[in-house]
């Protein structure tokens, strides 16, 4: 899938959006910047939703970026874990940087809505990039100050070529899908998915199916515990792979499929967010993460990051990260997925950025 720098593109009205919340202490990056590009200034800090830096999905992926800015431009980096997960919360850590003067500030998910929203009216010396969300008043009409960029995904596009490759590659048998909240971004991962695996039965001679007991939110993503019981669940009524986007809870997931694996099942599972195929790997170093459903968040933060360094922080405008400017796809490299389903993928990937294959954002008649 083509990689490239992310351009910048369509301003939408937002929703609620997704990802991960909760920490208990504060952490923080090296003090010095170190990189091998231009040694610019610019001092970026991070306040991290739930979870760790190293979640394997929004906190680790949005760091990612942060981390590949500090080696193009040699900027200074930061990390601050919240103690909570409350708008207070946020906004200590949003301070607390800013006091350190870190006033380029990154913030990966929808719960940061209303701490960026009060942090881009008191600092306005300060820059916001808010991934995932738009800042609001608690009144979820989006107002994206001057000094801050919102960033959405097309999580359905992304979903797509999951359920494509998915489709593709176990010719027939049943799938099922966790999510976390019930929130736009997650069940547009699901209806994408649902949609590429039914243009892959119409279309490449594949039978797959969904049913509708096995498409479960599950209604946090930390849930580890429950993730694991879930897909238990779906794998012992047949289902042959799951597609997870669910943070903890999908990792949950990963950790049942590797369990039946390992017990000579035949079970896969879909990564979501970052490419989560180490996430799956068993023992034996293979993985029972077939592809991944993925949304660009590190190369996001760190054009984002560039655009400052480059005095073109596009302050005030709400982006769009979507095939066109591939702003998603499926990790480059896929081990499980044979040259056949790579090839056809990218194919398909070009169809849609060309706008001859549409993917729906609504649920219209697909399951939940």
């Amino acid at each position: 899938m083509k990689k490239g720098l992310i351009a910048t593109i369509v301003t939408v009205l937002t929703t609620m959006i997704f990802l991960v919340g909760c920490g208990t202490d504060n952490n923080g990056s090296s003090d010095t910047a170190s990189g091998d590009g231009s040694g610019s200034d610019l001092m970026v800090g991070m306040v991290t939703d739930a979870g760790t830096i190293d979640d394997k999905s929004f906190n680790e992926g949005t760091w990612n970026g942060i981390i590949q800015a500090k080696e193009d431009f040699g900027i200074k980096e930061k990390y601050l874990k919240p103690a909570g997960t409350t708008e207070a919360d946020y906004m200590q850590e949003i301070t607390n940087l800013y006091d350190a003067e870190f006033k380029f500030i990154v913030t990966p998910g929808f719960k940061f809505e209303t701490a960026v929203f009060q942090a881009q009216n008191q600092y306005e010396d300060a820059k916001f990039v808010l991934i995932d969300g738009s800042p609001h008043n608690g009144d979820f009409n989006p107002v994206v100050g001057e000094n801050t960029v919102s960033i959405f995904f097309a999580e359905h596009e992304a979903g797509f070529l999951a359920g494509v490759a998915t489709a593709l590659e176990l010719k027939e048998g049943e799938a099922g899908f966790i999510g976390g909240m019930e929130i736009p971004p997650v069940q547009k991962f699901n209806w994408g998915f649902q949609q590429g695996i039914a243009y892959a039965n119409e279309n490449l001679d594949t039978n797959v199916s969904i049913k509708e007991e096995n498409v479960v939110y599950q209604g946090t993503f930390d849930d580890v515990a429950a993730g694991q019981q879930i897909a238990g669940a779906m794998f012992d009524r047949g289902v042959n792979v799951i597609f997870a986007a669910a943070g903890g809870v999908g990792v949950g997931a990963i950790n049942e499929a590797k369990t039946r694996v390992e017990g000579g099942d035949d079970v896969w599972m879909v990564g979501v967010d970052v490419d989560q195929y180490e996430e799956g790997k068993m023992d034996n170093g293979e993985s029972v993460v077939l592809t991944s459903a993925m949304k660009k968040i590190d190369t996001a933060a760190a054009d984002m990051i560039k655009a400052e360094i480059d005095g073109e922080f596009p302050g005030g405008e709400t982006l769009t990260f979507d095939a066109t400017n591939d702003g998603i796809g499926l990790p480059e490299e896929n081990p499980n997925l044979n040259d056949e389903t790579t090839t056809k993928v990218d194919e398909i990937f070009e169809l849609i950025k060309s706008g001859e294959v549409e993917v729906s954002a609504e649920q219209g008649d697909l399951i939940k």
